[in-house]
């Protein structure tokens, strides 16, 4: 499926050429009507030997619509450029071509119309010489130029064959199984209810989706689909499509939201891109400028930020940041035009690079503009690695989304980064380009695996006494989702960089030392231990004899045990007391607190917190006031 738009100055013929080729006129309101000037985007169809179908964009050429002209061209495949041969070239026909180079249009038919009104030839071969000249050193300085005439159709057949012929060599759209549907116009239909129409790309629609639309992000269901007014069950990417939506109300809907299916797309208020600035600009740009951003069919008035440079003369490039005053929904790749908001201008254009940048540059970091090269000009390798380094992990199909790459070019992409280490898995599974398997940029891993273990090593100069930093607390301080630091923690578990456990993660060379003094008041508070074994002081006690983290330590080391939360014995004391109660129950069948108490020759407290303990780690079992061996 095909889509071509008309470019041209006002009243050079370009509605009654549709008219003439399709048998329909594509101006629909009466103000058109009456004044004879497109005014609105008007939409009609064709059927081509080769190419198919195809749909047509006729758009405005009046300067006071520009605006109106830009919704339509976004999603065209190749461009009309009508010029009348009694007029010839002319402002909105020099800004229409400028409009085209930018946004990179780069097939395309001159179609020199009205040549009924300028019988001679040499005028005609003047005008065409005129042509080739404008468009000498724009996307439109190979396209054929055919004379017509839609009153006599004179041209009109040599016309469809060329375009039959350009649009032959075009290649089909990429499914990228993301589809996108920028809404150009909307409507209600008696008895059908709300209907958008736009150009589809990146992907299909199919008959009962769920949709969403962008950036409101109200929710329907795909009650119906046309293309050229015939019903579909699949829309196609390239197509011209209408969609029947289901509950959604058309006031709710504006020109330049974005039908999507849900989670695919986010709207975005900041995007990086490439800038050229028209020769003919009227005066250079400046770092903080205000602008009019058009992408797709969508426009917003966007705060531009110059990288590299203070300001932008006529006829250069630069890269840039836009700062959006409303979201809209774009992707790396989409071809954007910025104009002066006052007086009106088309001052240039470009390709974003990246429509999901984490944040603001410093204008002159030279990083962020080698890595804006790279994601320009870069391989396919390259650009998805720079897709990879926006994350700090991933999974592989977010990655793949971001580089908007083609899935062989993509596939290919992936397999190399993985081969040579500059990408790798965090999980098992195969890294395919739908994988769900969380990855990272070689970089980032680098990053983030120093990061965690520095905050371990920190951990342990800061309490050389404590086992290792607890998992709940290393994760809050790195700030990582749950998924992902399970990932990170795994794989530098796995190559020995981390020793881990379920509540706690060390460094593997990391043990507990005491200093001098330390050990002395671990020797100190172990004498009172052997003086009183079966009823030794309480962990306050011990906490105010010794201090917490001794404490802690000779817990973790296995010097001490804790039978509750105030109760602790010497671990040879424990065992022995453990077997004793256990030699009891095996030799009369059970034990009372009473016998417990006299057999161990301690307090109550300390058998009834005995008792417990070995009923919650399950030696025990209580049976009315008696314990029994558990089965």
């Amino acid at each position: 499926m095909r889509v071509i738009g008309t470019a041209g100055h006002v009243d050079h013929g370009k509605s009654t050429l549709i008219a003439a080729l399709t048998g329909a006129h594509p101006d629909r309101l009466k103000e058109e009507q009456i004044r004879e000037m497109t005014i609105e985007l008007g939409f009609g169809w064709l059927t081509l030997p080769r190419s198919g179908e195809v749909g047509i964009v006729d758009v405005p050429g009046h300067r006071d619509f520009i605006e109106n002209m830009l919704a339509g061209v976004g999603g065209i495949d190749a461009a009309l450029l009508v010029i009348a041969a009694d007029e010839g070239l002319m402002p909105q026909t020099r800004e229409h071509l400028a409009i085209l180079d930018l946004l990179q249009i780069s097939s395309g038919v001159i179609v020199l119309t009205k040549t009924d009104l300028v019988p001679d030839a040499e005028w005609l071969d003047l005008m065409e010489a005129d042509i080739r000249n404008a468009v000498s050193e724009t996307v439109m300085k190979d396209a054929p130029i055919v004379r017509v005439s839609a009153k006599t159709k004179d041209g009109l057949n040599d016309l469809l064959a060329v375009l039959d012929r350009t649009l032959e060599e075009k290649p089909q759209r990429a499914d990228l199984n993301r589809p996108r549907l920028p809404i150009d116009r909307v409507f209600t239909m008696s008895g059908f209810g709300t209907v958008v129409t736009g150009t589809l790309s990146d992907g299909c629609f199919s008959l009962g989706e769920e949709v969403e639309i962008l950036p409101s992000g109200k929710k329907g269901r795909i009650r119906g689909l046309q293309t050229h007014k015939k019903k579909e069950d699949k829309a196609l990417p390239g197509s011209r499509t209408a969609i029947n939506i289901s509950g959604v109300d058309a006031e709710s809907i504006q020109r330049g939201e974005v039908v999507a299916r849900p989670g695919q797309y986010q709207a975005v208020r900041r995007l990086d891109a490439r800038l050229r600035l028209l020769r003919d600009a009227s005066s250079p740009i400046r770092h903080g400028d205000e602008v009019k951003f058009f992408v797709g069919a969508s426009e917003s008035i966007a705060v531009l930020r110059l990288l590299g440079t203070e300001e932008l003369q006529p006829g250069g490039e630069a890269w840039i940041q836009l700062e959006l005053r409303h979201p809209v929904v774009a992707a790396r790749g989409d071809k954007y035009i910025l104009r002066r908001p006052s007086p009106s201008e088309t001052l240039g254009g470009g390709v974003i690079v990246n429509h999901q940048p984490k944040g603001r540059y410093k204008r002159f970091d030279q990083a962020a503009l080698n890595s804006l090269e790279a994601l320009a000009k870069g391989t396919s390798a390259e650009i998805l690695l720079q897709a990879a380094l926006s994350f700090e992990a991933a999974p592989i199909r977010e990655m793949i989304e971001k580089s908007r790459l083609e899935p062989s070019a993509a596939q290919a992409a992936l397999l190399e980064l993985l081969d040579n280490g500059r990408l790798l898995a965090l999980e098992d599974g195969a890294p395919t380009t739908t994988s769900g398997v969380l990855a990272a940029a070689l970089p980032r891993w680098n990053n983030l695996r120093e990061k965690i273990l520095q905050s371990v090593e920190t951990y342990h100069r800061q309490f050389p006494l404590r086992r290792g930093i607890p998992r709940e607390e290393l994760k809050s301080k790195l700030k990582l989702q749950p998924r992902i630091f399970g990932a990170v923690i795994q794989k530098l578990t796995a190559e020995g960089s981390l020793y881990s456990r379920s509540i706690w993660i060390a460094k593997p060379e990391h043990k507990i030392e005491f200093s001098a003094a330390d050990q002395a008041k671990a020797a100190e508070l172990m004498r009172g231990f052997e003086r009183s074994p079966l009823a030794p002081p309480s962990l306050k006690e011990c906490q105010a004899l010794a201090g917490e983290e001794i404490v802690n330590a000779l817990l973790e080391l296995g010097e001490l045990t804790a039978v509750s939360q105030d109760a602790l014995f010497r671990t040879t004391d424990y065992r022995a007391m453990l077997e004793k109660v256990q030699a009891v129950i095996r030799a009369k069948g059970d034990i009372t607190l009473a016998e417990a108490r006299d057999a161990l020759q301690t307090t109550r407290k300390y058998a009834q917190a005995l008792l417990e303990h070995m009923d919650a780690v399950g030696i025990t079992v209580r049976i009315g006031d008696s314990r029994k061996l558990k089965a």
